[in-house]
């Protein structure tokens, strides 16, 4: 399941991206890119997409695989997938003001991205 979650919003603004404590030190302070979310279950769909996103586009992204317990992890309508076993993960941003030119950018990447997936499961 890839639950698509407040896309459209991107700042190339300094400090534009706020995170709990912890992830601050690892990620970018500008909100300029996407993020591909999972729990520890679901890392490897998490690495696939990943991998199928950026050979799909040029947008910068990137990912974070943690439990479930962690704050920013089971925050959208994937989690519920977890709870029946299901792999899941979410696509986000920063959720705010819209800018239309980089959500085209991000949905032609993800069109991309499942479109490369799915050529891996046809026999």
């Amino acid at each position: 399941m890839m639950s698509l979650e407040m896309l459209g919003y991107y700042s190339d603004r300094p400090k534009s991206q706020r995170y709990p404590p912890g992830p601050s030190l690892l990620y970018p302070d500008r909100g300029n890119f996407i993020g591909f979310v999972s729990n520890l279950r679901s890392r490897k769909q998490l690495r696939e997409l990943k991998r199928a996103f950026i050979a799909s586009s040029d947008f910068p992204c990137e990912s974070l695989a943690a439990p479930e317990w962690t704050i920013v992890v089971g925050l959208s309508d994937h989690s519920s997938f977890w709870k029946q076993g299901y792999p899941g993960l979410m696509v986000t941003d920063t959720a705010d003001t819209l800018d239309f030119d980089r959500f085209v950018r991000v949905t032609e990447g993800l069109i991309g991205a499942v479109k490369r997936l799915a050529s891996t499961l046809e026999p």
